[in-house]
């Protein structure tokens, strides 16, 4: 009959240790967790490329994916789904390059980019409501 315990006495310098537990970093991730290395391309730029001309894809080229940028080019952004779909992944920090790394300085612009991005939203949503609100009084004065 075998036991799990190690052995005392005469055989215990033969057993194994227990691998040590993994201890936290300065970061948070655990010690010996594997390093993600960082883009040379910039969050800034490709967050930018992508809230203005994402439609196009021109975030997609940016990033170094020629292919699906083409598609997102001739997809007018996937009638706008995939252009929403790319903002929001840029922004939550999950957006990755061609060689699947994360793009320099999100740390540093998470805060103001989310800010921004809805500052845009705001302002396009309300000018919908205004060109609307002209459109239908434009038609009134028109009967």
């Amino acid at each position: 009959m075998t036991s799990d315990r190690p052995p005392t006495g005469q055989g215990a310098a033969a057993w194994p240790s227990p691998p040590a537990r993994p201890s936290a970093s300065a970061e948070g991730s655990p010690v010996g967790a594997p390093v993600v290395a960082e883009s040379s391309r910039s969050f800034v730029a490709a967050w930018l490329l992508s809230l203005l001309l994402g439609f196009l894809g021109v975030d997609r080229f940016y990033l170094g994916k020629v292919g699906t940028g083409i598609l997102k080019l001739l997809t007018a952004g996937g009638l706008g789904i995939w252009y929403v779909i790319d903002l929001v992944l840029l922004l939550a920090g999950l957006a990755r390059d061609a060689e699947d790394r994360a793009p320099y300085g999100y740390e540093g612009a998470k805060k103001t980019a989310w800010i921004v991005t809805g500052a845009f939203a705001a302002v396009a949503l309300l000018g919908g409501i205004i060109n609307s609100a002209i459109a239908a009084l434009a038609a009134a004065i028109g009967q």
